[in-house]
């Protein structure tokens, strides 16, 4: 099941991003008492009394502003309001509700989304407690008083918040097609492929980056299996500055990575994989995904016999992180061998949740540890017990140990390596959980 996506939307200076840093326990936004200073949306992952969600932190909204950088943080937070399952509007009690809160409101009333209103910087409850009141006017239910700053209130919001993710998140639980969300930068070609497997024109293709204008769903049909493709969007209209076509394609990415079993990143041979397509990539990798990288516009390529293992080598390079995912050279416009895409999905899928048998697993380990001795420190020796597989999507073992600080990771790599070489597991990601265990 994929989790849900919060985003936090609100005009400048609210203290969106402080809020944003003690939700995901980290300081990632940076801070700062100028309107505007979060030019960058941002993620992270969140459990609140194990209910697990995705918070995104936008740019702030500033209606009907002719400046540059508030009409991008504008579209920043438009975009964030399309992929959320759940809005917290935040505003601040100190400056009371201003026209903009308004207009912001009926902005979010329109999204037809679940929306939490969250009234910051309360820090004395008894002092500030009747103008929280006065953001009943907004009409967009009741107020939670909180203080970022000061971490108070936080509970009954995110009681609030998370009350809302069992309804939007059972329609998917039910559905059982494959998943595949396209991902990848801005015109590499996403929609293309798209529509050559479709076989007709049902997203809107063009040369401009990032003419998808929404994530769209689309059902391909072959050999009686139903699969749904989930193209990533790109930006409501075209941007001047590529730096910032970039950036608003990371929530798209995160919205439809959250809801797919394999993501197939979509690198433009002409462009030759960046560091932009690492950022992408890491997304599913970091969540577990099956994964498939696929070099687009192949046919635009002079080629000679070191071509592709160039190409191969520059990706293995970039995409270190993600030596497992599956690797196909492709044209979307030509149909060169975009069938072999369907037969590499089906096998990532099949990995993806593949179960070996505990003992079968047990005994590859137990050639390995003889092969190649497992580290020690101060004398005492690393001793594996044994190794389970305890889930699927990704794949997950449990190995106890006698003690977890021997388990280096070069040598949980090595297991892995191992494991791969004997069953396979190709695209997609193994995942390891070191357990100690005392010695009986």
């Amino acid at each position: 099941m994929s989790k849900p996506i919060v985003a936090i939307v609100g005009r400048p200076n609210v203290g969106k991003s402080t809020l944003f840093n003690v939700l995901a326990g980290q300081n990632i936004s940076i801070v700062k008492d100028t309107p505007g200073v979060t030019r960058d949306r941002i993620y992270a992952d969140v459990n609140w009394l194990d209910h697990y969600f995705t918070i995104i932190d936008t740019g702030g909204i500033e209606p009907k502003t002719d400046d540059v950088l508030l009409t991008f943080m504008r579209e920043q937070a438009e975009i964030a309001i399309d992929t959320a399952d759940v809005i917290m509007f935040l505003v601040d009690v100190r400056e009371g509700v201003v026209d903009a809160d308004y207009q912001v409101a009926d902005m979010l009333r329109r999204s037809k989304k679940p929306v939490v209103l969250v009234v910051n910087k309360v820090d004395n409850f008894d002092k500030w407690m009747p103008d929280v009141y006065e953001f009943y006017n907004l009409g967009i239910g009741d107020p939670h008083p909180i203080s970022a700053s000061s971490k108070l209130g936080l509970g009954d919001m995110l009681d609030e918040v998370t009350s809302f993710f069992d309804e939007s998140s059972k329609n998917e639980e039910e559905d059982e097609r494959p998943r595949i969300a396209i991902i990848g930068r801005p015109n590499a070609g996403k929609s293309s492929i798209i529509n050559k497997l479709l076989g007709e024109e049902r997203v809107i293709v063009s040369d401009i980056a990032g003419t998808t204008r929404d994530a769209i769903d689309t059902e391909v049909i072959r050999n009686d299996i139903h699969y749904v493709f989930i193209d990533t969007a790109g930006l409501r209209r075209k941007s001047k500055i590529k730096e910032d076509i970039e950036r608003y394609s990371i929530i798209r990415t995160v919205a439809a990575v959250e809801r797919c079993n394999v993501a197939v990143l979509v690198i433009d041979a002409t462009e030759g994989v960046t560091e932009q397509d690492a950022k992408i990539a890491g997304i599913a990798h970091e969540r577990g995904k099956g994964m498939i990288i696929v070099v687009n516009k192949w046919d635009l390529i002079e080629k000679n016999d070191k071509t592709i293992y160039k190409f191969t080598e520059d990706i293995r390079d970039v995409l270190s992180f993600m030596p497992y995912a599956e690797l196909l050279f492709i044209s979307a416009k030509t149909g060169q061998r975009l069938p072999k895409l369907f037969e590499t999905i089906d096998a990532v899928i099949e990995n993806h949740s593949l179960r070996v048998a505990t003992g079968v697993l047990n005994e590859i380990i137990t050639e390995a540890t003889a092969m190649k001795q497992p580290p020690s420190d101060k004398g005492k020796r690393l001793k594996i017990f044994y190794v389970t597989e305890v889930s699927v999507k990704p794949p997950t073992f449990v190995i106890f140990v006698n003690d977890k600080e021997l388990m280096h990771f070069s040598y949980t790599r090595y297991l892995e390596n191992q494991i791969r070489n004997t069953f396979g597991f190709r695209g997609t990601p193994l995942k390891f959980i070191v357990r100690e265990r005392k010695s009986e």
